[in-house]
């Protein structure tokens, strides 16, 4: 099993930034899941980015 292990590094690089994702503005978090909650500007924003690039 060993053997067929790639460990070239790659997967430190991250695969897409998260600077403007619609949870980068937390206002609140879930008590028990720990989810977080984004404030309605960026969900706004979010819903936009989604609508204008439809196919």
């Amino acid at each position: 099993m060993a053997m067929n292990r790639r460990d070239d590094g790659s997967w430190k690089i991250p695969i897409e930034k998260h600077t403007t994702a619609a949870w980068a503005n937390i206002t609140e978090t879930k008590p028990v899941s720990k989810v977080a909650v984004p404030n309605q500007k960026s969900v706004r924003n979010a819903k936009d980015y989604v609508d204008a690039n439809q196919k």
